[in-house]
């Protein structure tokens, strides 16, 4: 029988200072506000954990003018989660506010896209543009977890656990990976930054930062078809409209239960 996951959102962030051509390339109101959560997701089946993207921490906000609102390991405590504990975790990608915090789980090992890898590390980083979402100091990181043997990669499809797969998506980043997740609902889809918001799939209107648009604009449709067809099991990257269309959990503020709808 394949494993059933319940999974979690955990918001460490926000960023209200944005409008809306920041999110997306093709609109009709370019100067309205809009907003940005920052989330890690956690999966656990009652017995194993797995962490979805670490975030970043204090010292990177700060550089970048965009302050967190707790550490995201440390938020895991309100699922009675110790990072100490956690041996595996999916890096969608190598962004800054994706894989800023792999210090925080020694004994995890990291699961990422090869060319993901490649990318970061190779001569497309000489480009300020393509440059600027990645943070130096994390990819290092990531390179000595490569060194002490602490990286699995993947060539596109793979399994992580039972009912856990990750998918290669592309667009945003080249090697940018979708999470799909078995529930009791059905199969979820983590889309991570194949879909930052949900117009991004729903109206097909793609993110302003795009390594490849082809592969951004079928990702839309792979990330529903991963979902099992199904838009409402689609959870986009940074949406705050997430919060809204699922239950908190518990009293904390910052975590929602994302494999079932909001009753």
């Amino acid at each position: 029988m394949t494993t059933k996951w319940q999974v979690y959102a955990v918001k460490y962030a926000e960023r209200n200072t944005r409008t809306r051509k920041d999110s997306f390339i093709f609109d009709d109101h370019p100067a309205a506000q809009h907003g940005m959560d920052y989330f890690v997701w956690l999966l656990t089946d009652g017995t194993r954990n797995i962490l979805v993207d670490t975030g970043y921490d204090e010292a990177e906000g700060q550089r970048r003018a965009r302050p967190i609102l707790r550490d995201p390991a440390q938020a895991l405590a309100a699922l009675d989660v110790n990072p100490l504990l956690i041996d595996t975790v999916i890096v969608t990608h190598l962004h800054y506010d994706h894989a800023g915090g792999l210090d925080r789980y020694p004994n995890a090992k990291f699961h990422l896209q090869e060319v993901e890898m490649g990318f970061a590390t190779g001569p497309c980083m000489c480009d300020p543009t393509l440059q600027m979402p990645y943070t130096a100091d994390h990819v290092c990181e990531m390179v000595r977890h490569v060194f002490a043997g602490r990286v699995v990669f993947y060539k596109g499809d793979g399994e992580v656990a039972p009912g856990v797969t990750v998918h290669r998506i592309g667009g945003h980043s080249r090697g940018l990976q979708a999470v799909r997740v078995e529930t009791e609902n059905g199969p979820l889809c983590l889309a991570s930054d194949a879909a930052h918001y949900y117009e991004n799939f729903q109206q097909r209107k793609p993110f302003p930062i795009v390594v490849d648009m082809e592969d951004m604009v079928q990702g839309f449709d792979k990330i529903q078809a991963l979902a099992g067809g199904s838009a409402s099991r689609v959870i986009p990257g940074h949406d705050p409209l997430v919060t809204d269309r699922f239950d908190e959990f518990g009293e904390s503020g910052y975590l929602w239960r994302l494999d079932r709808l909001k009753a």
